[in-house]
């Protein structure tokens, strides 16, 4: 097998154009059946293409053709022992590697800034978490990634733990000192688990930071829709070394992933890894280039600045291919400028935020959307209440509110107790079984949470179901609101209530 071959690609390709009478699963008969409004969209090609788990094509349960063969060139490209296609996204890999490190009661070491999906995998799994609050940046308003000196207190004060995991890079693409982590987290015996769903590029170009694979990581998930050119929801988990077990792992995934995976998503991982093994330095590279060009246009526009690293314990380095533009000096927040930049000049961004706005940035964005993204932030920024005002005295505008920069994560534990060392009051699986019932905001205070609440994108809870809730949860809560942004996971999207935790019942 070499990497010019894709041969679950190539599989599906031909058996997609075999002429055959179907009575098989999906309904619409290879787009036969299909509404002529979905054919338009798709084409018939594509809907040619959505095939069922036939002889030829393989089981993504029991791997021992072309996904089989996919699966082991894609482990070769990526620099792991072992991959796994994921049709449910990085969610179901990040579930699956906390139900194959911990069992109902054990405890995991994780950031706070970990996405929502982690905590769908403490309630399936029973594990406990120990959170570690990691590095803020409080002008940004943005979490790093969490530091060694954090983990080692976590681990001295949890010496029983069974796994660490950790996020790097960020949303932001803040990368943290993962050989550090990795090197302590092995000297407790522990394995690496790392939520790597947008680092899925760093493996193909020396300019990159370096994958976690490379850096001694046990297990690594990572979306390869995200920065790559899978399919949304397509995804893979990679393992090296000892410290996983591979069959557990297996079965887990079995678990959580549909018995009738879309075989266009799992194609398009076997397209975009031979894409990466062939064409990836190349092809990242001129990105490169022409994202280094653009971000020394944007930081000539008055009343913008870049995030660039800082080189602190939590922010080891910065991936050049994330661009966070922030916005303060233009006298507007970040989801004020959003609006701006998406309904006026046909400029899209992946995530605003309170005082920022973050770009990703991949081999599909050619030169042209580059300088149609500078020229859109020149045109804000010169139409800014900030600009506007400095250029007639006379001229009085609405200025945003000054903010306190609100970590994305906001500590929901008292803040004079050490985060690193401490428990939940009630466990994300108990809390998950508990009764509930909902209050008006302002007596919420002190109860335990019933609801997962969380800013979304990036997807990162300010509140988890079975914590206390606190006065400054809640004011980061409204905080967000207030300033235009939007609130997943809870009944109330306005925050007048919130459900709290009334009656405590076992898991089952």
């Amino acid at each position: 097998m070499h990497q010019e071959t894709a041969p679950l690609l190539d599989c599906l390709q031909k058996t997609a154009r075999s002429p055959r009478a179907a009575f098989h699963t999906p309904g619409h008969k290879q787009g036969r059946g299909a509404p002529a409004a979905l054919i338009e969209l798709l084409g018939h090609e594509a809907l040619q293409a959505d095939l069922p788990e036939l002889p030829e094509l393989d089981n993504l349960f029991a791997p021992e053709g072309v996904i089989g063969q996919a699966q082991a060139l894609a482990a070769a490209a990526f620099g792991a022992e072992q991959s796994w296609f994921l049709a449910n996204g990085s969610t179901c890999g990040l579930e699956a590697a906390v139900l194959a490190t911990c069992n109902p009661g054990e405890k995991l070491i994780l950031p706070r800034n970990a996405h929502q999906s982690v905590w769908s995998a403490l309630v399936l799994s029973g594990a406990l978490p120990i959170w570690i609050e990691p590095d803020f940046d409080p002008i940004w308003g943005i979490a790093h990634c969490l530091t060694a000196a954090k983990l080692q207190a976590a681990l001295s004060a949890h010496p029983d733990a069974k796994a660490v995991l950790m996020v790097s890079p960020t949303y932001h693409g803040i990368c943290g000192d993962l050989a550090a982590i990795a090197d302590l987290t092995h000297q407790y015996g522990l394995p690496l688990l790392v939520d790597e769903a947008h680092g899925a590029h760093f493996a193909f170009h020396p300019d990159l930071p370096a994958s976690a694979l490379s850096l001694s990581a046990d297990l690594t998930v990572q979306s390869i829709h995200k920065t790559l050119s899978a399919l949304t929801q397509a995804a893979m988990l990679h393992v090296q070394g000892e410290r996983i077990d591979r069959l557990r792992l297996s079965s887990a995934l079995r678990l959580l992933q549909s018995t009738s995976p879309n075989y266009l998503l799992l194609a398009s991982l076997d397209a975009a890894r031979r894409q990466m093994a062939l064409e990836g330095e190349a092809l990242l590279g001129e990105t490169l280039h022409r994202t280094a060009a653009a971000k020394q246009q944007i930081r000539q526009i008055p009343g913008l600045s870049l995030l660039e690293p800082d080189h602190s314990p939590g922010c080891r380095t910065i991936d050049p291919l994330r661009l966070t533009v922030g916005v303060d000096g233009l006298g507007m927040t970040g989801f004020a400028a959003d609006e701006i930049l998406h309904q006026k000049l046909r400029v899209t961004a992946e995530l605003p935020a309170l005082h920022s706005l973050t770009f990703i940035i991949t081999p599909g964005n050619k030169a042209d959307d580059l300088q149609q993204l500078v020229e859109a932030l020149r045109s804000l920024a010169a139409e800014s209440p900030a600009t506007l005002a400095s250029s007639s005295a006379d001229l009085e505008l609405p200025r945003s509110p000054v903010m306190t920069p609100v970590m994305i994560s906001a500590p929901t534990l008292p803040v004079s107790m050490p985060v690193s060392v401490q428990l939940p009051m009630l466990s994300p699986r108990d809390a998950f079984f508990a009764t509930a019932t909902t209050l008006p905001i302002d007596q919420v205070i002190g109860q335990l949470s019933a609801e997962l609440v969380c800013p979304y994108p990036p997807g990162i809870p300010i509140l988890f179901p079975g914590e206390v809730i606190t006065q400054e949860a809640i004011y980061s809560l409204r905080q967000i609101l207030a300033n235009g942004g939007i609130l997943a996971g809870c009944a109330d999207a306005d925050l007048d209530s919130l459900s709290v935790i009334s009656t405590q019942r076992p898991s089952l």
